[in-house]
């Protein structure tokens, strides 16, 4: 679904600006948010979980339609045990505290990311929202948990490859479609924008078949920092950009 176009909403709180379709978000900072002030890494944790809060409703408002953020890598285990606990028991508090919230704002909620070696009451907890929020048809809250790109593809590969093997699948086939079919983002538009916040510019395995076209902001704000007029700065330098997708673009003369 890459190259579709994102709709163009106007909103009370922000006419005239395009709204992306598909906006992606690379939550960065909370322990550096937390070291400036002389706290703790995971009270930095526990504001970048209101700042996303935030974002979702935000999103909810302006009319996105498919959130993706990137909670915890793949690469995330070489942390400290104590602070990979913490992470997962604030998923837990997470969505204790806010599924019903996303129930009757009509979001759905989409776990990606490899399940294998879980701890299977964390297992449960997924399948659990998901199930809950599956009927939901407004935003499309994805949340990336164990994740990581590389392996994202390989995975599909190694699918891919078991089909051709047993027959069901002729190699030449494949195109670009078929693979994408069989990534975790099955189904969904391709991310229009990728935000990275705490003023890193890099995508650190995230969404990287999927960000072929996508648009980058880097913002400084650490992302306990990032709320609503960071989010309309970010969709003011998306309206500004000319997507060609290979092509020429609208204001080429």
């Amino acid at each position: 679904m890459a190259g579709e176009p994102a709709a163009s909403v106007n909103v009370e709180t922000g006419a005239g600006l395009k709204i992306p379709r598909h906006l992606g978000v690379i939550m960065d900072g909370n322990g550096r948010w937390a070291k400036l002030r002389g706290k703790r890494r995971t009270e930095g944790h526990v504001e970048g979980v209101k700042a996303l809060r935030g974002l979702v409703e935000h999103c909810i408002n302006y009319g996105v339609g498919y959130l993706t953020v990137f909670s915890f890598s793949s690469e995330n285990w070489s942390r400290p045990p104590d602070e990979i606990s913490f992470i997962f028991n604030l998923l837990r508090r997470f969505v204790a505290s806010d599924l019903q919230r996303l129930i009757r704002n009509n979001v759905r909620v989409r776990i990606i990311g490899s399940r294998q070696d879980l701890d299977p009451s964390l297992v449960r907890l997924i399948e659990d929202v998901e199930a809950k929020t599956h009927a939901n048809t407004g935003l499309t809250l994805v949340v990336a948990f164990n994740y990581g790109s590389k392996t994202e593809i390989v995975a599909a590969a190694r699918h891919l490859a078991r089909e051709v093997a047993a027959g069901r699948l002729d190699p030449e086939a494949i195109d670009e479609k078929r693979l994408g079919d069989a990534l975790y983002t099955a189904g969904m538009p391709d991310p229009d924008v990728i935000i990275r916040t705490s003023g890193e510019q890099r995508l650190s395995n995230f969404l990287l078949w999927q960000a072929a076209y996508a648009e980058f902001v880097f913002v400084d704000e650490h992302w306990p920092d990032f709320d609503e007029a960071s989010f309309i700065r970010v969709l003011e330098s998306y309206s500004q950009r000319d997507r060609r997708f290979g092509g020429i673009g609208a204001t080429a003369s």
